[in-house]
């Protein structure tokens, strides 16, 4: 938690501070936000419900991945749930870049975040991450706008939703070939 060291008065004259690394950029990560040292004051208030029950553990998984991955290139040695994190942190980070002028709507965003966060794209290889987005969400605006409908008009992810949602991203990632 960094948000102790930064002056109480910096943060009350901000709605927050994101810190930009040179590191991701050149990765290709873009945004290239460092989300464990970024800090947010508004936070999930500006976020929809449906955002949130998707991305809830997402800042707690990448900060944790950047963390461990950094460890990990040391040894070789990892135990099943540190091989998880740094499986699920790559396909995460994939997921989330962003071309530069491609605005997402947030029912889309919300159904691609889903995948991740569920554990869907976890045996997907990860340079395959992006060609599945895009494959994945032309499939849904052209077989399942419902979803996307729902999505957007309800601001949240009903149980009902849910069940589909789930039905489609499986049954989607079982026959996508890149």
């Amino acid at each position: 938690d960094v948000s102790a060291y930064i002056p109480t008065n910096v943060i009350s004259i901000t709605d927050g501070q994101i810190f930009l690394e040179t590191e991701l950029f050149y990765k290709g990560i873009r945004p290239a936000i460092n989300v464990g040292l970024s800090v947010s004051r508004v936070g999930s208030a500006a976020q929809t419900k449906a955002m949130k029950q998707v991305s809830g553990k997402m800042k707690l998984e990448l900060a944790q991945y950047r963390e461990v991955a950094a460890f990990a290139q040391f040894g070789s040695d990892l135990d099943a749930a540190t091989q998880s994190l740094l499986n699920r942190g790559v396909r995460l980070t994939e997921l989330l870049k962003q071309g530069q002028y491609v605005p997402m709507a947030i029912e889309e965003q919300v159904c691609v975040i889903y995948a991740g966060v569920r554990g869907h794209l976890d045996k997907l290889d990860p340079s395959k991450i992006t060609k599945f987005e895009q494959a994945f969400l032309q499939h849904l605006r052209g077989q399942h706008k419902d979803i996307l409908e729902s999505v957007r008009s309800k601001n949240e992810i009903t149980p009902e939703t849910d069940t589909k949602l789930k039905e489609i991203v499986q049954n989607f990632v079982g026959s996508f070939k890149a």
